[in-house]
């Protein structure tokens, strides 16, 4: 199995960013990600000592996933402004078995794993640190360090899912989490019914999201898991993810249909476009 995705919407630590996020595209097939590679992008004059950091970077995340660099491509280019890192990683299904995003059936519990919005607090933290001052110290400090506490890595979430009997995985990136519900239902021609007061929230990115006047239902989630499960199932995969530690809850249920509603039946709408990039596109200072 493979997955590649470019990281543009961050100058800070991309490679971290890129082995992260590949890592979790293959893992959500149920394949333990093993090798990767790297094209990192820099502008002219940049020093070699960022460039060493730069993988030193890569190598510290392919450690903590376990897997490791085989290849890629390092070029100075005045076609970039910041480091710009497109991550390859692949992964070997021995079996021959793989989970897709589309195989939720009619039926099947929709469990979230780890809260959101994780990765989207880190970057808003960051970026927009300035307009955050009337927020609670204690709070930015945790948001800030969301990439390491929790972290956004899925990796052992998904293994253990698939392991647990998911017909479906998915982690929510851009888009937040309605996003990812809807790729979910849309990939797999169901209606997910969501229930709103199950959705497990990071506490810092839902205090840092509306201090912006950004949304936390549509912000970058990275750091999230959603698995589709049996009804016999989603019990003993909810026990299971509490004694390995990985905060889930059973937040919905497939249905036949299409689409995302509430237990009201009222349409959970599909963000047109990530929170994160609809303020860093624009001059914050103006929010």
């Amino acid at each position: 199995m493979a997955a590649t995705d470019p990281i543009t919407l961050t100058s800070d630590q991309p490679g971290r960013f890129s082995v992260i996020v590949n890592a979790n595209d293959v893992a959500v097939m149920g394949v333990r990600p093993q090798w990767f590679l790297a094209v990192a992008l820099v502008p002219a004059g940049t020093t070699q000592a960022t460039i060493r950091e730069l993988f030193a970077s890569i190598g510290r995340s392919l450690v903590q996933i376990g897997a490791h660099l085989v290849g890629g491509h390092t070029e100075l280019t005045a076609a970039v402004t910041q480091p710009l890192v497109v991550g390859q990683m692949l992964g070997l299904a021995e079996t021959g078995k793989f989970v897709t995003t589309g195989g939720v059936r009619p039926g099947d519990i929709v469990v979230q794993v780890g809260p959101t919005p994780i990765e989207g607090a880190a970057l808003l933290a960051r970026e927009a640190a300035d307009l955050l001052g009337g927020l609670d110290p204690a709070i930015l400090k945790a948001a800030r360090e969301a990439l390491d506490r929790p972290g956004n890595a899925v990796v052992e979430q998904a293994l253990s899912a698939a392991g647990l009997g998911a017909t479906a995985l998915h982690d929510p990136t851009e888009g937040g989490l309605a996003s990812g519900l809807h790729e979910m239902a849309g990939a797999s021609r169901v209606c997910l019914r969501i229930d709103r007061e199950s959705i497990l929230w990071f506490e810092p990115g839902a205090l840092v999201c509306p201090a912006l006047g950004a949304d936390p239902w549509a912000t970058i989630a990275s750091g999230t898991l959603l698995a589709a499960l049996p009804t016999d199932l989603a019990d003993a995969a909810l026990s299971a993810f509490s004694t390995q530690g990985h905060p889930a809850a059973a937040i919905g249920i497939a249905e036949s249909g299409a689409g995302v509603r509430d237990r009201e039946s009222h349409l959970l709408p599909w963000p047109d476009r990530d929170e994160v990039v609809r303020l860093l596109s624009r001059d914050l200072s103006a929010t």
